[in-house]
């Protein structure tokens, strides 16, 4: 499955958007213009980090539901969280890898 340029670039914004207080100004001390650059890692390690929780909490729903124990609601819920969160993650990671090859491929 192949992830198109516009499919990365509107998970990138909807990633933005949810940790849109972290980046700030570039009179902004925190702010990653200004050189600090930690903006940018913490929010790729909350989305790692909420792409994890998502996916143990698909797991344990579906363990529930095969013990007999769970709601088939709960689980096709969770699945559909953890795969958004895991799509999200993969089209940044996409746009990412492109971007830095692009710019391997400039002229010095």
């Amino acid at each position: 499955m192949a992830i198109g340029a516009l499919d990365a670039a509107s998970a990138y914004g909807r990633a933005l958007k949810t940790t849109a207080p972290s980046f700030g100004t570039a009179d902004d001390a925190s702010s990653p213009v200004a050189g600090n650059g930690s903006s940018f890692g913490s929010m790729i390690e909350s989305m790692v980090g909420d792409a994890a929780t998502a996916l143990h909490t698909a797991e344990s729903e579906s363990a529930k539901q095969v013990a007999g124990k769970g709601d088939l609601i709960d689980v096709v819920t969770a699945i559909g969280a953890a795969e958004t969160a895991l799509d999200t993650v993969v089209s940044v990671r996409d746009r990412v890898v492109s971007a830095y090859s692009e710019i391997m491929r400039m002229q010095i």
